[in-house]
């Protein structure tokens, strides 16, 4: 067939990588794309506070000057240190419908990890839990969240004739936002507060959350710890986190949970959906990107739910049911009709008993696949 695999070593090359998506799902209404110059920097090693602790490398399939597909090898470090193992990570996989390019491009990946002493291959993964992870694999006619990632059905074929099986699945849910909050879940939010002695923060101003962004990531990587694929976000990532991510959230859709002692001890976000207006931004913020996202905050009848955490000591103590109160009020207030959840570990009961007392459907489901590699 032709195809060439080069490293990716140039700007020009770098840039080629990550607009293959673009031109590959041109004609896909149910492809987001994503902002060009965050992508550059997240596979920028100078720039992703990541490299501290992960190693990776970017190939790109060619054939006539034409790109036919992507893929990074990502070592982490840190992760493998954490779980004792010797993994290597492919990422960034997407190409045409073609084994042989999809061969190509995992072989090289492999024989990479190979060489750096790694056994297994498993993904799509990211540097961190923070980038898109997963290969949908049911739910092609829907519309992914704003930091979700589409795929054409096809992949999920060509990965099993290359070895790969299941390793993880990540299901999503859409849940209809009711007309007032069932009295029960009312009645039982307010007992679980005076049971533990633990109330909501007002919050007025983003500076007054950020005020707690410290506590937050301290309950983050706790209560983190054992999900599948994370590992502790180091000083410089909390830095860009909070950087990149704390400034497009809005007070009311946030939900910081303190106690007696005014430590933060849970807590949930969500946003109204990016989704839409990233499609329409096409990968831009300048010069009308931004105006969509704008508007999209402002107006909107869908919203996600992005991060629930609570601290390992009021773990399974029913503290989830007074952040999703809270956060309903908020949806109901601003004219929210539907949530979307973002992957969620299929395994995670916890958390999907939430749904269970609301009009719901999982309608999504993405999956990492893993590969034991032979040594030569």
């Amino acid at each position: 067939m032709n195809i060439k695999i080069i490293e990716v070593s140039t700007q020009k090359e770098l840039k080629q990588f990550t607009a293959f998506t673009n031109k590959l799902y041109r004609n896909e209404k149910n492809y987001i794309p994503v902002l060009e110059n965050k992508e550059l920097e997240t596979l920028n090693p100078k720039k992703n506070a990541a490299s501290e602790y992960c190693q990776s490398k970017l190939w790109l399939a060619m054939r006539n000057n034409e790109v036919l597909g992507r893929i990074a090898g990502i070592i982490n470090t840190k992760y493998n240190k954490k779980t004792n193992t010797n993994y290597a990570r492919f990422g960034w996989f997407d190409f045409i419908n073609d084994q042989d390019v999809a061969h190509a491009l995992l072989a090289t990946a492999e024989n990479w990890a190979r060489e750096n002493k790694m056994d297994v291959m498993h993904g799509p993964l990211g540097f961190t839990s923070f980038d898109a992870s997963g290969v949908l694999v049911d739910g092609f006619e829907e519309m992914p969240t704003s930091f979700g990632h589409y795929n054409y059905s096809y992949y999920m074929d060509i990965l099993e004739k290359e070895g790969y099986e299941k390793e993880v699945d990540w299901i999503e849910f859409r849940i209809k936002v009711p007309a007032q909050i069932p009295e029960k879940i009312i009645k039982f939010s307010e007992y679980i507060k005076q049971r533990y002695q633990v109330h909501e923060i007002e919050l007025k101003s983003k500076k007054q959350m950020l005020d707690y962004v410290d506590d937050f990531f301290a309950i983050l990587n706790k209560s983190y710890a054992h999900l599948f694929a994370f590992n502790e976000l180091s000083v410089k990532q909390k830095e860009q986190i909070k950087k990149e991510f704390f400034g497009i959230l809005q007070t009311e859709y946030v939900c910081f949970i303190d106690d007696n002692n005014n430590q933060l001890v849970a807590f949930g976000i969500s946003t109204p959906s990016l989704a839409k207006a990233l499609k329409k931004a096409n990968g831009r913020i300048f010069p009308f990107g931004f105006y969509h996202l704008i508007k999209a905050l402002k107006q909107n009848d869908t919203a996600e739910l992005l991060l629930v955490g609570v601290d390992n000591k009021y773990k399974n103590k029913g503290l989830t049911a007074i952040i999703f109160n809270k956060i309903m009020h908020t949806f109901i207030q601003k004219g929210i009709k539907n949530v979307e959840t973002t992957r969620e570990l299929e395994e995670n009961s916890s958390v999907q008993q939430l749904w269970s007392k609301y009009d719901f459907r999982q309608h999504k489901r993405a999956r990492c696949y893993i590969k034991k590699l032979d040594t030569y």
